[in-house]
């Protein structure tokens, strides 16, 4: 089966990819490449969109019509793309940082707009390939190249964030459960509107070891035994919720499609005028 999905959906002649060992984002992009197997999609149909960072590698490897954009621009260049095409399935690969530093402008506005675009955040709590420097997600008191003695800032909860700003779909999974991401992301895809995944996923080479969180497989299983579904995490205290954090298909909320209501304003228009 692996054989058969790397034949099919990846771009041989690019392999091996340059992630690290131990890096999650392997098998986060296998959950996105099997997601829309199971769909059945026509990969002439699908767009993946991507902007600077280890993540945003994704798309090189992908055989399906790519764009490796510019530092935190993936979403204003998928939403071109959508708008252009709305017949595309366009879908965001993004980092914690790339997607909520330099472009949380354009991840809140894509969200209210409820445009029909997926993203899937790897979210590794660090900058991975420029350094190691903190992100928006890195938790208060860890470490970055850029926060040697330890980060003030509060972290971002990115599914809080963008329900607020009016995501349909928001998702959280994680790299060790990596048949629930695949549901989550097709689940996701499947959604008429902005579609919000987020995958928790380790960086052992700068935050791992910054923070001296072990080795990768130390990282994976820290990931695996902190993530709790969010029916029981609902039932936790708060005391029992420290060091842990909810996954799960958080929300669903069928409301208007962007790229629709244009096409509806611009007919409304043409008749109008006629």
């Amino acid at each position: 089966m692996a054989s058969t999905l790397v034949k099919e959906y990846f771009r041989e002649d690019k392999l091996p990819h340059i992630w690290c060992p131990g890096c999650g984002n392997g098998i986060v992009t296998r959950a996105i490449v099997k997601a829309i197997d199971s769909l059945g999609l026509d990969k002439d149909n699908v767009c993946i969109v991507s902007g600077i960072g280890c993540s945003s590698r994704a798309p090189g490897y992908l055989d399906f019509n790519t764009l490796h954009t510019t530092h935190g621009r993936a979403l204003a260049f998928a939403t071109g793309v959508k708008m252009a095409k709305p017949e595309l399935e366009v879908i965001v690969i993004t980092g914690d940082g790339d997607s909520s530093a330099i472009g949380g402008n354009h991840l809140i506005h894509a969200c209210r707009r409820n445009i029909d675009i997926t993203t899937i955040v790897f979210n590794n709590n660090i900058y991975g390939m420029t350094g190691g420097q903190y992100s928006p997600t890195t938790p208060t008191g860890d470490k970055g190249t850029t926060a040697p003695y330890g980060n003030l800032d509060a972290n971002f909860d990115l599914c809080e964030l963008t329900k607020g700003a009016g995501a349909s779909y928001i998702a959280r999974g994680t790299a060790y459960a990596a048949k629930q991401l695949e549901k989550f992301i097709a689940e996701g895809i499947k959604n008429k509107g902005f579609s919000f995944i987020e995958a928790i996923t380790a960086c052992p080479t700068y935050y791992g070891r910054k923070n001296k969180k072990g080795s990768a497989v130390d990282m994976l299983q820290t990931v695996k035994e902190s993530a709790v579904m969010d029916k029981a995490w609902d039932r936790l205290s708060e005391e029992q919720r420290q060091g842990k954090f909810k996954i799960g298909s958080f929300h669903v909320e069928a409301k208007p499609e962007y790229t629709e209501e244009y096409k509806k304003l611009i007919a409304s228009f043409n008749k109008g005028e006629e």
